[in-house]
Protein backbone atom coordinates (compact mmCIF):
# COMPACT_ATOMS: atom_id res chain seq x y z
CA UNK A 1 0.00 0.00 0.00
CA UNK A 2 1.73 3.31 -0.64
CA UNK A 3 -0.16 6.78 -0.26
CA UNK A 4 -0.68 7.72 -3.62
CA UNK A 5 -3.17 4.67 -4.03
CA UNK A 6 -6.77 4.91 -4.26
CA UNK A 7 -7.54 2.81 -1.27
CA UNK A 8 -5.10 4.40 1.07
CA UNK A 9 -6.71 7.72 0.11
CA UNK A 10 -10.48 6.87 -0.03
CA UNK A 11 -10.30 3.91 2.86
CA UNK A 12 -7.22 3.44 5.04
CA UNK A 13 -6.60 6.85 5.08
CA UNK A 14 -10.09 8.03 6.51
CA UNK A 15 -10.90 5.40 9.22
CA UNK A 16 -7.48 6.14 10.12
CA UNK A 17 -8.20 9.59 11.07
CA UNK A 18 -12.35 8.75 12.24
CA UNK A 19 -10.88 5.94 14.59
CA UNK A 20 -8.19 8.29 16.30
CA UNK A 21 -11.01 11.20 15.97
CA UNK A 22 -13.80 9.30 18.37
CA UNK A 23 -10.59 7.20 20.65
CA UNK A 24 -11.54 9.00 24.31
CA UNK A 25 -7.77 8.99 25.35
CA UNK A 26 -3.82 9.44 24.43
CA UNK A 27 -3.38 6.02 24.92
CA UNK A 28 -6.34 4.84 22.77
CA UNK A 29 -5.04 6.89 20.26
CA UNK A 30 -1.83 5.51 20.01
CA UNK A 31 -3.44 1.87 20.20
CA UNK A 32 -5.47 3.23 17.00
CA UNK A 33 -2.03 4.35 15.52
CA UNK A 34 0.03 1.04 16.37
CA UNK A 35 -2.63 -1.06 15.28
CA UNK A 36 -3.20 0.95 11.90
CA UNK A 37 0.71 1.07 11.41
CA UNK A 38 1.18 -2.42 11.94
CA UNK A 39 -1.63 -3.40 8.86
CA UNK A 40 -0.04 -0.96 7.05
CA UNK A 41 3.25 -2.55 6.82
CA UNK A 42 2.09 -5.85 6.67
CA UNK A 43 0.05 -5.21 3.59
CA UNK A 44 3.02 -5.69 1.53
CA UNK A 45 4.84 -8.72 3.52
CA UNK A 46 3.26 -9.86 6.18
CA UNK A 47 6.18 -12.18 7.93
CA UNK A 48 8.00 -9.02 8.03
CA UNK A 49 6.23 -7.41 10.56
CA UNK A 50 7.72 -10.31 12.81
CA UNK A 51 10.87 -8.79 11.83
CA UNK A 52 10.18 -4.96 12.38
CA UNK A 53 8.69 -6.13 16.00
CA UNK A 54 11.61 -8.41 16.94
CA UNK A 55 14.28 -5.53 16.36
CA UNK A 56 12.28 -3.30 17.87
CA UNK A 57 12.02 -5.32 21.21
CA UNK A 58 15.50 -6.26 20.96
CA UNK A 59 16.28 -2.65 21.01
CA UNK A 60 14.11 -1.75 23.36
CA UNK A 61 15.44 -4.31 26.20
CA UNK A 62 18.96 -3.57 25.81
CA UNK A 63 18.14 0.24 26.05
CA UNK A 64 16.59 -0.63 29.28
CA UNK A 65 19.24 -1.98 30.80
CA UNK A 66 21.82 0.23 29.42
CA UNK A 67 19.69 3.08 31.18
CA UNK A 68 19.66 1.56 34.54
CA UNK A 69 21.87 4.17 36.53
CA UNK A 70 23.62 1.22 37.85
CA UNK A 71 25.00 0.18 35.02
CA UNK A 72 28.84 0.71 34.35
CA UNK A 73 30.81 1.82 31.17
CA UNK A 74 31.71 -1.12 30.03
CA UNK A 75 28.28 -2.63 30.35
CA UNK A 76 26.74 0.53 28.85
CA UNK A 77 28.79 0.15 25.79
CA UNK A 78 28.57 -3.53 25.52
CA UNK A 79 24.48 -3.31 25.32
CA UNK A 80 25.11 -0.70 22.78
CA UNK A 81 27.46 -2.99 20.49
CA UNK A 82 24.87 -5.63 21.22
CA UNK A 83 21.79 -3.40 19.72
CA UNK A 84 24.27 -1.81 16.86
CA UNK A 85 24.76 -5.50 16.26
CA UNK A 86 21.79 -7.13 15.79
CA UNK A 87 19.96 -3.82 13.31
CA UNK A 88 23.09 -3.49 11.12
CA UNK A 89 23.41 -7.74 10.87
CA UNK A 90 19.89 -7.97 10.08
CA UNK A 91 20.12 -4.92 7.53
CA UNK A 92 23.48 -6.53 5.99
CA UNK A 93 21.70 -9.78 5.58
CA UNK A 94 18.73 -8.81 4.17
CA UNK A 95 19.92 -5.73 1.81
CA UNK A 96 23.57 -6.71 1.31
CA UNK A 97 24.44 -10.11 1.82
CA UNK A 98 23.25 -11.37 -2.17
CA UNK A 99 25.05 -8.54 -3.36
CA UNK A 100 28.49 -9.89 -1.67
CA UNK A 101 27.88 -13.20 -2.58
CA UNK A 102 27.24 -12.28 -5.58
CA UNK A 103 30.71 -11.05 -5.81
CA UNK A 104 32.34 -13.45 -4.22
CA UNK A 105 30.52 -16.10 -6.61
CA UNK A 106 31.81 -13.80 -9.71
CA UNK A 107 35.46 -13.99 -8.12
CA UNK A 108 35.84 -17.51 -6.82
CA UNK A 109 32.81 -19.44 -7.85
CA UNK A 110 31.54 -19.25 -4.44
CA UNK A 111 28.96 -20.04 -3.20
CA UNK A 112 27.82 -21.93 -6.24
CA UNK A 113 24.19 -21.00 -5.95
CA UNK A 114 23.48 -17.20 -4.72
CA UNK A 115 20.10 -16.97 -2.86
CA UNK A 116 18.19 -14.47 -3.46
CA UNK A 117 16.89 -12.55 -0.52
CA UNK A 118 13.64 -10.25 -0.61
CA UNK A 119 14.32 -6.89 0.68
CA UNK A 120 11.75 -6.21 3.52
CA UNK A 121 10.19 -2.21 2.31
CA UNK A 122 11.52 0.63 4.59
CA UNK A 123 14.24 -1.42 6.51
CA UNK A 124 16.52 1.24 5.66
CA UNK A 125 14.57 3.69 7.67
CA UNK A 126 13.27 1.89 10.64
CA UNK A 127 16.61 0.70 10.86
CA UNK A 128 18.45 4.02 11.25
CA UNK A 129 15.47 5.14 13.80
CA UNK A 130 15.97 2.35 15.51
CA UNK A 131 20.02 3.64 15.34
CA UNK A 132 19.24 6.84 16.34
CA UNK A 133 17.21 5.73 19.35
CA UNK A 134 20.28 3.38 20.55
CA UNK A 135 22.79 5.71 20.56
CA UNK A 136 21.03 8.64 22.45
CA UNK A 137 20.13 6.58 25.02
CA UNK A 138 23.43 5.58 25.26
CA UNK A 139 24.72 9.33 25.11
CA UNK A 140 21.90 10.33 27.49
CA UNK A 141 20.16 12.54 25.57
CA UNK A 142 17.01 10.78 26.02
CA UNK A 143 15.63 8.75 28.54
CA UNK A 144 14.70 5.24 27.58
CA UNK A 145 11.41 4.46 26.64
CA UNK A 146 9.61 2.26 29.23
CA UNK A 147 6.76 1.12 27.38
CA UNK A 148 7.58 -0.92 24.23
CA UNK A 149 4.66 -0.45 22.71
CA UNK A 150 5.36 3.37 22.58
CA UNK A 151 8.71 2.27 21.08
CA UNK A 152 7.10 0.35 18.44
CA UNK A 153 4.76 2.64 18.07
CA UNK A 154 7.78 5.30 16.66
CA UNK A 155 9.41 2.68 14.78
CA UNK A 156 6.52 1.79 13.00
CA UNK A 157 4.59 4.88 12.53
CA UNK A 158 3.36 4.50 9.05
CA UNK A 159 3.78 8.19 8.34
CA UNK A 160 7.10 7.67 7.93
CA UNK A 161 8.27 4.18 8.00
CA UNK A 162 8.41 3.02 4.59
CA UNK A 163 9.91 6.06 2.86
CA UNK A 164 10.81 8.66 5.23
CA UNK A 165 11.84 11.39 6.62
CA UNK A 166 14.33 9.31 9.23
CA UNK A 167 12.66 10.74 12.26
CA UNK A 168 15.18 10.59 15.17
CA UNK A 169 13.14 9.66 18.53
CA UNK A 170 14.11 13.10 20.73
CA UNK A 171 11.95 14.78 18.00
CA UNK A 172 8.53 12.98 18.91
CA UNK A 173 9.36 11.73 22.69
CA UNK A 174 7.03 14.37 24.40
CA UNK A 175 4.35 13.84 21.33
CA UNK A 176 4.12 10.15 22.05
CA UNK A 177 2.71 10.75 25.30
CA UNK A 178 1.01 13.78 24.56
CA UNK A 179 -0.16 15.79 21.63
CA UNK A 180 -2.99 18.07 19.89
CA UNK A 181 -3.94 18.90 17.16
CA UNK A 182 -5.49 22.55 16.65
CA UNK A 183 -7.68 23.03 13.78
CA UNK A 184 -5.60 24.97 12.13
CA UNK A 185 -3.00 21.77 12.60
CA UNK A 186 -5.49 19.76 10.59
CA UNK A 187 -5.79 22.11 7.99
CA UNK A 188 -2.41 23.00 7.13
CA UNK A 189 -1.95 19.38 7.66
CA UNK A 190 -4.67 18.22 5.13
CA UNK A 191 -3.13 20.99 2.92
CA UNK A 192 0.13 19.97 2.51
CA UNK A 193 -1.10 16.29 1.97
CA UNK A 194 -2.84 17.54 -0.99
CA UNK A 195 0.00 18.77 -1.96
CA UNK A 196 2.50 16.02 -1.86
CA UNK A 197 -0.17 13.78 -3.40
CA UNK A 198 -0.33 16.05 -6.39
CA UNK A 199 3.05 16.31 -6.92
CA UNK A 200 2.89 12.38 -6.72
CA UNK A 201 -0.02 11.84 -9.08
CA UNK A 202 0.41 14.40 -11.52
CA UNK A 203 3.98 15.50 -11.70
CA UNK A 204 5.99 12.93 -10.47
CA UNK A 205 4.23 10.24 -12.38
CA UNK A 206 4.21 11.98 -15.47
CA UNK A 207 7.79 12.79 -15.66
CA UNK A 208 9.01 9.15 -14.70
CA UNK A 209 6.74 7.56 -17.79
CA UNK A 210 8.30 10.19 -19.73
CA UNK A 211 11.71 8.96 -18.20
CA UNK A 212 11.20 5.51 -19.30
CA UNK A 213 10.28 6.35 -22.23
CA UNK A 214 13.78 7.74 -23.31
CA UNK A 215 16.66 6.27 -20.84
CA UNK A 216 14.18 2.60 -20.83
CA UNK A 217 12.84 1.02 -18.15
CA UNK A 218 14.04 -0.62 -15.26
CA UNK A 219 11.82 -3.73 -15.50
CA UNK A 220 13.16 -4.59 -18.78
CA UNK A 221 16.35 -6.86 -19.44
CA UNK A 222 19.97 -5.21 -19.49
CA UNK A 223 20.68 -6.78 -22.82
CA UNK A 224 17.64 -5.31 -24.26
CA UNK A 225 18.08 -1.91 -22.70
CA UNK A 226 21.61 -2.09 -23.72
CA UNK A 227 19.91 -1.71 -27.22
CA UNK A 228 17.69 0.77 -26.75
CA UNK A 229 20.27 3.07 -25.38
CA UNK A 230 23.32 2.48 -28.02
CA UNK A 231 20.38 3.76 -30.03
CA UNK A 232 18.95 6.89 -28.54
CA UNK A 233 19.82 10.39 -29.87
CA UNK A 234 21.42 12.47 -27.41
CA UNK A 235 18.59 15.22 -26.91
CA UNK A 236 16.56 12.45 -26.18
CA UNK A 237 18.94 11.23 -23.76
CA UNK A 238 19.19 14.46 -21.73
CA UNK A 239 15.37 14.60 -21.90
CA UNK A 240 15.19 11.15 -20.33
CA UNK A 241 17.78 12.46 -17.55
CA UNK A 242 15.89 15.39 -16.86
CA UNK A 243 12.71 13.71 -16.74
CA UNK A 244 14.17 11.64 -13.92
CA UNK A 245 15.95 14.51 -12.37
CA UNK A 246 12.48 16.01 -12.24
CA UNK A 247 10.68 12.55 -10.78
CA UNK A 248 12.93 11.43 -8.20
CA UNK A 249 12.70 14.98 -6.46
CA UNK A 250 9.02 15.54 -7.16
CA UNK A 251 8.19 11.93 -5.84
CA UNK A 252 10.46 11.71 -2.85
CA UNK A 253 9.63 15.10 -1.59
CA UNK A 254 6.11 14.28 -2.42
CA UNK A 255 6.20 11.71 0.07
CA UNK A 256 8.11 13.54 2.82
CA UNK A 257 5.18 16.15 1.97
CA UNK A 258 2.31 13.62 2.58
CA UNK A 259 4.43 12.18 6.02
CA UNK A 260 4.53 15.66 7.52
CA UNK A 261 0.93 16.33 6.55
CA UNK A 262 -0.58 13.68 8.02
CA UNK A 263 1.66 14.10 10.97
CA UNK A 264 0.72 17.54 11.35
CA UNK A 265 -3.13 16.25 11.80
CA UNK A 266 -2.75 13.94 14.78
CA UNK A 267 -0.61 16.12 15.91
CA UNK A 268 3.20 15.38 15.28
CA UNK A 269 5.35 17.43 13.97
CA UNK A 270 8.08 16.16 11.85
CA UNK A 271 11.02 18.10 10.22
CA UNK A 272 11.50 19.11 7.25
CA UNK A 273 13.29 16.65 4.73
CA UNK A 274 14.09 18.75 1.15
CA UNK A 275 14.54 22.66 1.11
CA UNK A 276 14.04 22.90 -2.65
CA UNK A 277 17.60 21.09 -3.68
CA UNK A 278 17.83 22.01 -6.96
CA UNK A 279 18.36 25.77 -6.49
CA UNK A 280 21.51 25.19 -4.71
CA UNK A 281 25.13 26.53 -6.14
CA UNK A 282 27.19 23.78 -4.93
CA UNK A 283 27.22 19.88 -4.25
CA UNK A 284 27.86 21.05 -1.04
CA UNK A 285 24.57 23.28 -0.29
CA UNK A 286 22.70 20.44 -2.30
CA UNK A 287 23.49 18.22 0.26
CA UNK A 288 22.23 20.19 2.87
CA UNK A 289 19.21 20.32 1.19
CA UNK A 290 18.56 17.25 0.04
CA UNK A 291 16.99 14.34 2.26
CA UNK A 292 18.43 16.42 5.11
CA UNK A 293 17.04 13.34 7.92
CA UNK A 294 19.80 11.50 6.02
CA UNK A 295 22.40 13.86 5.62
CA UNK A 296 21.63 14.79 9.49
CA UNK A 297 21.79 11.01 10.74
CA UNK A 298 25.39 10.62 9.02
CA UNK A 299 27.00 13.97 10.27
CA UNK A 300 25.14 13.08 13.50
CA UNK A 301 26.43 9.33 13.83
CA UNK A 302 29.20 8.35 11.40
CA UNK A 303 31.03 11.86 10.32
CA UNK A 304 31.10 13.54 14.46
CA UNK A 305 31.78 10.33 15.90
CA UNK A 306 34.70 9.40 13.34
CA UNK A 307 36.24 12.89 14.55
CA UNK A 308 34.65 15.01 11.97
CA UNK A 309 37.10 17.84 10.45
CA UNK A 310 38.51 17.96 14.07
CA UNK A 311 41.51 15.66 13.50
CA UNK A 312 43.93 17.03 10.57
CA UNK A 313 43.13 16.51 6.55
CA UNK A 314 43.90 13.14 6.29
CA UNK A 315 41.20 12.03 8.87
CA UNK A 316 38.90 14.59 7.53
CA UNK A 317 39.07 12.89 3.71
CA UNK A 318 38.90 9.12 5.54
CA UNK A 319 35.86 10.43 7.55
CA UNK A 320 34.20 11.95 4.34
CA UNK A 321 34.86 9.08 2.50
CA UNK A 322 33.35 6.52 4.70
CA UNK A 323 30.48 8.50 4.85
CA UNK A 324 30.12 8.65 1.19
CA UNK A 325 31.17 5.11 0.90
CA UNK A 326 28.24 4.13 3.39
CA UNK A 327 25.48 7.08 1.60
CA UNK A 328 25.89 5.18 -1.59
CA UNK A 329 25.48 1.91 -0.07
CA UNK A 330 22.43 2.71 1.64
CA UNK A 331 20.37 3.66 -1.29
CA UNK A 332 20.99 0.47 -2.74
CA UNK A 333 23.03 -2.42 -2.80
CA UNK A 334 24.94 -2.25 -6.47
CA UNK A 335 27.82 -1.08 -7.56
CA UNK A 336 26.27 2.17 -9.11
CA UNK A 337 24.98 3.39 -5.96
CA UNK A 338 28.77 3.08 -4.71
CA UNK A 339 29.96 4.89 -8.22
CA UNK A 340 27.25 7.54 -7.31
CA UNK A 341 28.58 7.96 -3.71
CA UNK A 342 32.13 8.73 -4.64
CA UNK A 343 30.51 10.90 -7.37
CA UNK A 344 29.49 13.45 -5.42
CA UNK A 345 32.51 12.89 -3.04
CA UNK A 346 34.94 13.77 -6.20
CA UNK A 347 32.89 17.27 -6.37
CA UNK A 348 32.56 18.02 -2.71
CA UNK A 349 36.40 17.67 -2.09
CA UNK A 350 36.89 19.42 -5.14
CA UNK A 351 34.35 22.18 -3.77
CA UNK A 352 36.39 22.25 -0.70
CA UNK A 353 40.39 21.40 -1.03
CA UNK A 354 40.76 22.63 -4.12
CA UNK A 355 38.04 26.01 -5.44
CA UNK A 356 37.69 26.72 -1.88
CA UNK A 357 36.54 30.26 -1.91
CA UNK A 358 37.53 30.79 -5.07
CA UNK A 359 33.79 29.17 -5.86
CA UNK A 360 31.83 32.13 -4.45
CA UNK A 361 33.44 34.56 -6.58
CA UNK A 362 31.88 32.64 -9.94
CA UNK A 363 28.65 34.43 -10.94
CA UNK A 364 25.58 32.83 -9.67
CA UNK A 365 23.85 31.58 -12.50
CA UNK A 366 26.68 29.50 -13.54
CA UNK A 367 27.15 27.95 -10.38
CA UNK A 368 23.44 26.81 -10.41
CA UNK A 369 23.96 25.54 -14.33
CA UNK A 370 27.05 23.52 -13.00
CA UNK A 371 25.13 22.19 -10.44
CA UNK A 372 22.16 21.06 -12.45
CA UNK A 373 24.70 19.17 -14.73
CA UNK A 374 26.18 17.78 -11.82
CA UNK A 375 22.96 16.57 -10.69
CA UNK A 376 21.32 15.41 -13.50
CA UNK A 377 24.69 13.14 -14.20
CA UNK A 378 24.52 11.94 -10.80
CA UNK A 379 21.01 10.68 -10.84
CA UNK A 380 21.62 8.55 -14.20
CA UNK A 381 24.50 6.84 -12.28
CA UNK A 382 21.78 6.46 -9.99
CA UNK A 383 19.10 5.04 -11.89
CA UNK A 384 21.29 2.56 -14.38
CA UNK A 385 22.19 -0.19 -12.12
CA UNK A 386 23.52 -1.93 -14.96
CA UNK A 387 27.12 -0.89 -15.94
CA UNK A 388 26.96 -1.38 -19.29
CA UNK A 389 23.99 0.86 -19.92
CA UNK A 390 25.06 3.20 -17.81
CA UNK A 391 28.54 3.07 -20.10
CA UNK A 392 26.00 3.56 -23.01
CA UNK A 393 24.13 6.09 -21.96
CA UNK A 394 27.18 8.57 -20.57
CA UNK A 395 28.64 7.88 -24.27
CA UNK A 396 25.29 8.89 -25.82
CA UNK A 397 24.80 12.06 -23.35
CA UNK A 398 27.97 14.15 -24.84
CA UNK A 399 27.50 12.42 -28.70
CA UNK A 400 30.05 10.02 -28.32
CA UNK A 401 27.72 7.02 -29.68
CA UNK A 402 27.76 8.13 -33.26
CA UNK A 403 23.92 8.63 -33.12
CA UNK A 404 21.93 11.88 -34.34
CA UNK A 405 21.68 14.88 -32.00
CA UNK A 406 17.62 14.54 -32.20
CA UNK A 407 15.24 12.75 -34.28
CA UNK A 408 11.67 13.01 -35.41
CA UNK A 409 10.03 10.79 -32.20
CA UNK A 410 12.23 13.12 -29.87
CA UNK A 411 10.80 16.33 -31.30
CA UNK A 412 7.36 15.27 -31.22
CA UNK A 413 8.28 14.34 -27.57
CA UNK A 414 9.63 17.58 -26.37
CA UNK A 415 6.96 19.12 -27.70
CA UNK A 416 4.32 17.14 -26.71
CA UNK A 417 5.70 17.09 -22.75
CA UNK A 418 7.58 21.08 -23.19
CA UNK A 419 4.85 22.20 -20.70
CA UNK A 420 4.89 19.28 -18.34
CA UNK A 421 8.59 19.56 -18.17
CA UNK A 422 8.26 23.39 -17.50
CA UNK A 423 5.33 23.11 -14.67
CA UNK A 424 7.89 20.36 -13.40
CA UNK A 425 10.41 21.86 -13.15
CA UNK A 426 8.67 25.29 -11.79
CA UNK A 427 7.25 23.21 -8.94
CA UNK A 428 11.61 22.10 -7.97
CA UNK A 429 11.71 25.75 -7.20
CA UNK A 430 10.20 28.10 -4.22
CA UNK A 431 8.13 30.03 -6.89
CA UNK A 432 4.53 28.73 -5.34
CA UNK A 433 5.79 28.78 -1.81
CA UNK A 434 6.68 33.26 -2.01
CA UNK A 435 3.99 33.71 -4.14
CA UNK A 436 1.63 32.43 -1.54
CA UNK A 437 2.89 34.17 1.55
CA UNK A 438 3.21 37.57 -0.68
CA UNK A 439 -0.45 36.72 -1.71
CA UNK A 440 -0.74 35.66 2.42
CA UNK A 441 0.64 39.36 3.60
CA UNK A 442 -0.96 41.60 1.22
CA UNK A 443 -4.83 40.41 2.10
CA UNK A 444 -3.64 40.72 5.53
CA UNK A 445 -4.38 44.15 5.22
CA UNK A 446 -7.20 44.16 2.91
CA UNK A 447 -10.38 42.74 5.19
CA UNK A 448 -12.69 42.79 2.27
CA UNK A 449 -11.10 40.21 0.90
CA UNK A 450 -10.16 37.68 3.83
CA UNK A 451 -13.19 35.74 3.58
CA UNK A 452 -12.63 34.72 0.24
CA UNK A 453 -8.92 34.58 0.04
CA UNK A 454 -10.05 31.84 3.34
CA UNK A 455 -12.32 29.97 0.51
CA UNK A 456 -9.67 29.57 -2.03
CA UNK A 457 -7.14 28.49 0.42
CA UNK A 458 -10.13 25.74 1.26
CA UNK A 459 -10.87 24.90 -2.41
CA UNK A 460 -7.36 24.21 -3.81
CA UNK A 461 -6.53 21.71 -1.42
CA UNK A 462 -9.81 19.91 -2.32
CA UNK A 463 -9.26 20.45 -5.96
CA UNK A 464 -5.61 18.80 -5.91
CA UNK A 465 -7.16 15.85 -4.43
CA UNK A 466 -9.68 15.63 -7.07
CA UNK A 467 -7.19 16.45 -10.40
CA UNK A 468 -4.75 13.44 -8.43
CA UNK A 469 -7.88 10.82 -7.80
CA UNK A 470 -8.90 11.68 -11.56
CA UNK A 471 -4.98 11.32 -12.67
CA UNK A 472 -4.51 7.80 -10.52
CA UNK A 473 -7.89 6.24 -11.48
CA UNK A 474 -6.80 3.84 -14.46
CA UNK A 475 -3.17 4.90 -14.06
CA UNK A 476 -1.20 1.48 -14.44
CA UNK A 477 1.95 3.66 -13.93
CA UNK A 478 2.10 4.49 -10.01
CA UNK A 479 5.93 3.06 -8.61
CA UNK A 480 7.31 3.23 -5.65
CA UNK A 481 10.63 4.13 -5.60
CA UNK A 482 11.95 3.30 -2.14
CA UNK A 483 11.70 -0.90 -2.40
CA UNK A 484 15.16 -0.75 -2.88
CA UNK A 485 15.44 1.14 0.06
Amino acid sequence: MVFSSLFFLYAFLPLNLLCYHFAPSIRAKNIVMLCFSLVFYAWAGPSYVLLLVGMTFADWLLCRIMDQSRRTYLERKLCLLAALTVDLGLLCIFKYLTFLLSGTHALFGLPADVPQIVLPIGISFYTFQLISYVVDVYRREVAAQSSFFKLLLYVSLFHQCIAGPIVRYQDVAEEIDWRYATRRDKADGAARFAVGLAKKALLANTCGSLADVFLCSTEIAPSEALALLSGRSTLSLWLGVLAYTLQIYLDFSAYSDMAIGMGRMIGFHYRENFNYPYIARSATEFWRRWHMSLSFFFRDYVYIPLGGNRCGQATQLRNLAVVWLLTGLWHGANWNFVLWGLYYLAFLLLEKFVLGGIGTHIPSPIRRIYLLLVISVGWLIFRMTDLDCLTAALKGLFGANGNPFTNLETTVQLKSNFVLLIVAALACTPLARDLYRRLNQAIDSMPVLQKVWTAVQCAVPVLLLILSTAALVGDQYNPFLYYRF
